[in-house]
């Protein structure tokens, strides 16, 4: 439900609900699963050595912890983890994390300019729907990944398939939405979220982007239960 490029009201809203956000992805049976199934299948692809590691869109750190639970301990080098809220740094910020691990604010389209060097291997989750030039954040991905580093991105995409959207629109109009009218008493945040997951990209016309911006070996699967066919894991890798 993260999301790191934020603009107006929307922006606005992602800090606001930030000091409860932690509370209502908890109340998400599964999320913290499947980011570090994502990070595992990031993992797998590591290179035997120290590596550096890039969270974009890190939001409240959920992504940044599951990075650190699957990576064997002395394996990171360093993990830069980035979002444009300066709410949801604050909350990441405010949690107990091992050295090299550390956090800066910046647009997911501007990677290149916030990640000094290179890194092995990006996790990108709950991130593209949210992205307005998504095929320019793509390519610049691309261009911040060493040569044979890895990108997993995980995001929700259901445009087209009918069974899908029902089910998306069904679980946020009668469990999300309510749930943050109780937590939160903000809705505006929620809403949006299922907004956007109706509007993002196919899983076939996100992975044409990632052709296009030079990706290769791309691989996509799928979560269990009610998000199966919702939820996405896709992995990618820039050419060696």
């Amino acid at each position: 439900m993260r999301t790191s490029v934020r603009t107006g009201e929307t922006s606005a809203e992602f800090d606001l609900a930030a000091p409860r956000y932690d509370l209502m992805v908890g109340l998400n049976p599964g999320y913290h699963d499947h980011l570090r199934e994502a990070a595992t299948r990031l993992a797998e692809r590591l290179p035997e050595r120290a590596v550096d590691l890039l969270d974009l869109g890190c939001g409240s750190g959920a992504s940044t912890r599951a990075m650190l639970d699957v990576v064997p301990p002395g394996r990171i080098r360093s993990l830069l983890g980035i979002d444009a809220s300066r709410g949801m740094l604050a909350q990441a910020e405010a949690k107990l994390w091992p050295d090299g691990v550390r956090f800066a604010a910046g647009q997911a389209e501007d990677v290149t300019d916030l990640v000094a060097a290179p890194v092995d291997g990006i996790l990108a989750a709950y991130l593209f729907r949210n992205v307005a030039r998504r095929d320019e954040t793509v390519a610049a991905v691309h261009d911040v990944l060493v040569p044979g580093g890895t990108l997993v991105v995980q995001e929700y995409s259901v445009k087209g398939r009918l069974a899908a959207m029902l089910t998306w629109s069904v679980v946020c109009w009668l469990v999300v939405i309510p749930l943050a009218a109780i937590t939160t008493r903000r809705t505006t945040l929620y809403r949006y979220l299922w907004r956007s997951v109706l509007r993002f990209d196919t899983v076939d016309e996100f992975t044409a982007r990632l052709r296009r911006a030079g990706f290769t070996d791309i691989e996509v699967t799928t979560v269990g239960g009610w998000q199966r066919g919702i939820l996405h894991t896709i992995r990618a890798r820039r050419p060696a």
